[in-house]
């Protein structure tokens, strides 16, 4: 694993694709509306553009392939229009322009295909990992991500380490792994995180808006109690049958580790204090927006696989993949009574800061 991996969502429109599964991800970033239009026109502070700005500019970091970072735009813009309609200035209402932003391995193509065309604002794309700088100094005036700084920069080397205290032997995420591992996992959090907002700093204007939305836990939760956790945890067992068939050489799955990290709401405020150049204007977790384990476990499998199916495919090669997310779907079913009782602990995280 080298620095600065890309970790793309599963592309185009077809069965395995993100856009056909992240109908979760939707339901996110919808019960959150309210919270970030509230906040923009609370907190942004239209008169500190000074002249006013002709054009207003909107960042997507982790966009992925659609549909939902065009019904996050469309919100955001409605509420900055709104914001200048209740200051009595709507003759200055600016131009927008849209940055989508993801590694240089997004699926951009159905991205872009897919864009409406009677869009109210001028799009780019914007490749590249958000962990470095991707903007002109204070060239953005909100910026958006949502289900994405949940994924590190990279595995920690020492995961993956035979002769490191935190090898993480024979698993594939280290929410049941020993402490050694977790805060190697932590470590690793903390400085992405300082990278990202040291990033953003310079980037987002003096008194622009970011708003971040990432699955997480409760502060003070275990890893292991978290049922997202689980669900990860969940394909090293079916790895390791296909080890034991011989189909995959155990040296792989040694060296393969998921790069996901659930954060708490008090780490992702520690981040920003410690960065300085943020004010918190909210920060929280919502508990109301559970994972749905009732659902059926078909579409689950198919939610898992359209997140990290192209990691295993770069790791293990395409021919595993439906294999190894049919023994998935079957420790789903086999197991899923292990979920129910956690699913209080399925959070996601709310942050609204702004730009001092």
């Amino acid at each position: 694993m080298t620095e600065l991996q890309a970790y793309p969502m599963n592309g185009g429109d077809g069965h395995h694709s993100y856009t056909k599964n992240s109908n979760y991800q939707k339901n996110v970033m919808v019960s959150a509306k309210e919270l970030i239009t509230e906040n923009i026109l609370e907190k942004l502070d239209i008169k500190s553009f000074n002249p006013p700005i002709s054009t207003f500019r909107i960042a997507d970091l982790g966009c992925s392939v659609g549909p939902n970072t065009f019904l996050a735009v469309q919100n955001i813009m409605e509420a900055v229009k709104f914001k200048y309609q209740k200051l009595e200035i709507e003759s200055e209402i600016p131009e927008f322009q849209v940055f989508f932003n993801d590694h240089v391995a997004n699926d951009f193509n159905t991205l872009f295909t897919s864009m409406a065309s009677n869009r109210e604002y001028y799009a780019a794309g914007v490749p590249g990992s958000f962990y470095n700088r991707l903007f002109p100094a204070s060239s953005l005036h909100v910026v958006y991500s949502v289900f994405s700084i949940q994924w590190l920069s990279k595995v920690p080397k020492h995961v993956v380490d035979k002769s490191s205290s935190a090898w993480s032997k024979g698993r594939v995420h280290y929410s049941s792994a020993p402490d050694a591992v977790i805060k190697v996992f932590e470590a690793q959090f903390r400085s992405d995180m300082d990278s990202f907002l040291s990033a953003r700093a310079k980037e987002v204007v003096q008194g622009g808006l970011m708003t971040l939305l990432a699955p997480g836990r409760p502060n003070g939760t275990a890893h292991s109690l978290s049922p997202l956790n689980l669900v990860f945890d969940g394909l090293g067992p079916c790895i390791m049958e296909l080890v034991n068939k011989g189909v995959v050489e155990e040296e792989k799955l040694e060296s393969f580790n998921i790069p996901i990290y659930h954060m708490s709401a008090e780490e992702l405020a520690e981040a920003v204090e410690r960065n300085g150049c943020f004010s918190i204007e909210q920060i929280e977790a919502m508990p109301n927006i559970a994972v749905n384990f009732n659902l059926p476990k078909e579409k689950i499998c198919l939610h898992v696989r359209a997140i990290v199916g192209v990691l295993v495919k770069q790791h293990f090669g395409e021919e595993i993949l439906d294999q190894l997310f049919e023994l998935y779907l079957n420790k789903l079913e086999e197991h899923a009574f292990k979920f129910n009782p956690q699913m209080e602990k399925a959070v996601n995280i709310f942050a609204f800061l702004k730009r001092k």
